[in-house]
């Protein structure tokens, strides 16, 4: 596994991530002063965003059930538990943005290679959250049993 976005594993078949990057920073303001420079304050963590990089071919090895997934998450706003393969715990995070172009399009319109990116920001973790993962999940089953 490369990756784990809440219950959806990445792995190199057949949704494979090649690329992340990340972008965090810290909230840091300044307070004025009578005669001295501003002096400049820690006032906590600041934004910390994560954005993923893959490629599916999915008339050989599939893929698109878990990039459909990847949209529901999207749609329905699911915070989840952000994991990396070597077990570093990122935290909570949802999902802002899927980037998709689809490559040398089949007669089905779907692309043979489909190159996604998956940007996702930090969250605050609350109780209810995990629930929001089984609901999503329970509700993308429902979709494909239609």
């Amino acid at each position: 596994m490369l990756y784990m976005i809440g219950t959806l594993a990445l792995d190199t078949r057949p949704f494979g991530v090649d690329s992340m990057s990340r972008d965090a920073d810290a909230s840091v303001v300044a307070k004025p002063l009578i005669g001295a420079a501003p002096a400049k304050e820690f006032t906590g963590d600041g934004e910390d965003d994560i954005t993923l990089t893959g490629q599916l071919v999915p008339s050989r090895i599939g893929g698109m059930d878990a990039l459909e997934t990847l949209h529901q998450m999207r749609r329905f706003g699911t915070r989840f538990p952000l994991m990396r393969g070597d077990g570093t715990r990122f935290g909570w995070y949802a999902i802002t943005k899927i980037g998709e172009q689809h490559d040398d399009l089949g007669r089905d319109g779907v692309g043979f290679t489909v190159k996604v990116t998956i940007s996702m920001t930090r969250t605050q973790g609350t109780a209810g959250a995990g629930q929001q993962i089984i609901s999503g999940l329970l509700s993308l089953f429902a979709a494909l049993g239609r």
